[in-house]
């Protein structure tokens, strides 16, 4: 124990962080939103720390530690955008070609036009159109991406490529499909090969066989401000969801992942896995979006979510599967990088309050307060809102009575037993922009965000979790 009190001791006087102070904060937040478990890793001073707290598992009581792994959900993206950039650098992938060049039997509702309209870039940065929620379990063969990018075909865009952003698994997927056939390996392999070695991210995996040698995370599912339970299952994504959202990872790994991005394209060990300009061109701006508080950030890079505090830029990613939610947050300018994994409860308020105050001590980032409603509501026209608006798997109803907007969220076709229709009020923040109740700790920390615009084909639509829904009725 003396020897960990002394390296805690010094590695404090070296760079400033006082992990005894965070260990101790990171358990009061665990306990105050009832998270069961969790995991902390943090770069700062070129040092990377990392803490955990709680369990793996309420049922076992098998302790969280650093090394534990947890699901990343939607980080997966970066990876595969990663993976994505080094094939573009090396010459063999255009980004603004039509992904067909690759692809030559891709297709999408809308015919071959539409889909050579379709390229790398605009896939990266969620302007393809394509969908995000279509589930399709194409089995555990290496063929399986094959497969969903085929069963894919017809499913609706949200919107025509390039009027706008919505936010698309879909299109991650025909992403990792493009990393298949240009390596002559499958998405899982090409990641180990030309990722994960390279930066010797040991606790970095892709498959739950893989994840069974580790000290891995359980799911937990409950009602919001309540200890939640085990889930019924520890994960319920198809192999085929690498790319978009089955990365399994340690938070210090999640870190040396971000810290080679923060590097100029530099593994620890010197290697260069990216060129500089890669790694810049990633978080350059693409477009900015119009629901600007689901993971607050502002706009998209090519793979990262990027984020303007008060005018100090940062890049990152959020990430939820069934169960589990993951966070980071990189500034670069200060040299700070992030990551949080959980395994359930109210991990959305953990990380708000945790981020809010190491961001501000470590990087002078002050994060902007929690989504909610108007203090003083504006007066809102409804009527140019009321409606439905439809995309893949969702129908949204949108309804005013005596002033007050209402909204019905709908699961439908292959979505239609995720859960029961939400009943939404809505609390008006600006004209168009509205504060839900929340659905869950993956959302909001207390308000979802429920945002109205205007596509660049003039086509109204409704944004809930950063994806567009457009207007049919």
């Amino acid at each position: 124990m003396s020897a960990t009190i002394d390296r805690q001791e010094a590695a404090h006087r070296t760079t400033g962080f006082d992990t005894a102070r965070w260990q101790a904060r990171l358990d009061e937040l665990l306990a105050a939103h009832h998270v069961p478990g969790a995991s902390l890793a943090v770069l700062t001073g070129g040092v990377v720390h990392e803490l955990a707290a709680g369990v793996l598992h309420l049922g076992t009581g098998v302790a969280a530690t650093p090394d534990s792994v947890y699901q990343l959900g939607s980080i997966a993206k970066v990876y595969t955008a990663t993976l994505v950039m080094k094939l573009a650098e090396a010459g063999r992938l255009d980004l603004d070609a039509p992904v067909t060049d690759v692809l030559p039997d891709f297709a999408v509702a809308g015919g071959p036009e539409v889909a050579r309209a379709i390229t790398a870039r605009r896939l990266l940065s969620h302007t393809s159109g394509l969908t995000c929620d279509f589930t399709h379990d194409s089995g555990r063969g290496d063929d399986c991406l094959a497969k969903y990018v085929e069963a894919a075909r017809d499913v609706a865009l949200d919107c025509p490529p390039g009027t706008g952003s919505s936010y698309s698994s879909v299109g991650y997927n025909v992403l990792g499909r493009m990393v298949e056939v240009l390596t002559g390996l499958t998405w899982d392999q090409a990641l180990r090969e030309h990722l994960l070695a390279p930066l010797g991210l040991s606790h970095t995996m892709t498959l739950p066989e893989e994840a069974l040698a580790f000290r891995a995370a359980m799911s937990h599912l409950g009602e919001p401000g309540q200890r939640p339970e085990p889930a019924p299952a520890w994960d319920l994504m198809p192999r085929s969801a690498g790319p978009y959202g089955r990365v399994i990872a340690s938070a210090g790994d999640v870190v040396r992942f971000a810290r080679m991005h923060l590097d100029g394209g530099l593994a620890q060990d010197g290697t260069r896995v990216l060129a500089a300009d890669t790694v810049a061109a990633m978080r350059r701006r693409e477009v900015d979006v119009p629901d600007k508080w689901t993971v607050s950030a502002d706009g998209w890079g090519l793979g990262w979510s990027l984020y303007d505090w008060s005018g100090t830029p940062g890049f990152g990613h959020d990430g939820a599967s069934i169960g589990q939610y993951a966070y980071l947050r990189v500034v670069p300018g200060a040299g700070v990088a992030i990551a949080l994994t959980t395994n359930g409860g109210g991990a959305r308020g953990l990380y708000a309050a945790l981020f809010r105050e190491l961001l501000q001590e470590l990087a002078g980032v002050t994060m902007p307060d929690a989504f909610a409603p108007a203090a003083v509501p504006p007066a809102v026209d409804y009527a140019p809102l009321v409606g439905t608006y439809r995309r893949e798997g969702v129908v949204i109803t949108v309804t005013e009575h005596k002033g007050a907007g209402h909204l019905v969220y709908e699961f439908v076709d292959g979505m239609k037993d995720f859960s029961a229709p939400l009943e939404i009020e809505l609390r008006p923040v600006t004209e168009t922009v509205f504060a839900g109740s929340g659905v869950g700790a993956a959302f909001s920390e207390d308000w979802m965000p429920v945002v109205f615009s205007t596509l660049a084909d003039g086509t109204r639509c409704c944004y809930i979790g950063m994806r567009a829904a457009p207007k049919v009725a």
